[in-house]
């Protein structure tokens, strides 16, 4: 299965923030969409310059204490980003997230944002594949 058609299942919607935006209001846009990561995004959406997690924020509270609230977003992200493309297959995904240890993956066209995908849409969709599969299976033990 290509990451294409996890999009096509999931959607493409992609929350994004600007590099100068606080970090008091990044953790409140994560709590708001329920979601662990946004996309670092000068112009809404169109280009990619980072990322930024819930990681980041601990890992930063961890240094900074309460003071990280005080911070700008492109203070605590990811700027080397992971990226995919639709067409990546989605067993080559997983590997790549979990040898990297990364839970979010933009997806990009042309070098612009598209989706993304989360380690849990990866495992959802394996999940999906063995449940086909198994009924697949019992369909066919029981003609």
């Amino acid at each position: 299965m290509r990451i294409a058609e996890v999009i096509r299942r999931k959607g493409a919607d992609v929350v994004t923030v600007a590099p100068d935006t606080g970090v008091a209001e990044l953790v409140a846009l994560l709590d708001e969409h329920k979601i662990g990561a946004l996309v670092v995004s000068p112009d809404g959406g169109t280009t990619v310059v980072g990322i930024v997690s819930e990681r980041d924020v601990v890992r930063h509270l961890h240094t900074d204490g309460a003071g990280v609230l005080e911070r700008t977003v492109a203070e605590i992200m990811t700027d080397e980003v992971q990226t995919c493309a639709p067409e990546d297959e989605l067993e080559s995904l997983a590997r790549r997230m979990t040898d990297l240890r990364v839970r979010h993956l933009p997806v990009l066209v042309d070098g612009h944002l598209h989706a993304i995908v989360s380690i849990g849409d990866v495992v959802k969709n394996r999940l999906d594949e063995l449940q086909d599969e198994r009924d697949q299976l019992v369909t066919y033990v029981q003609q």
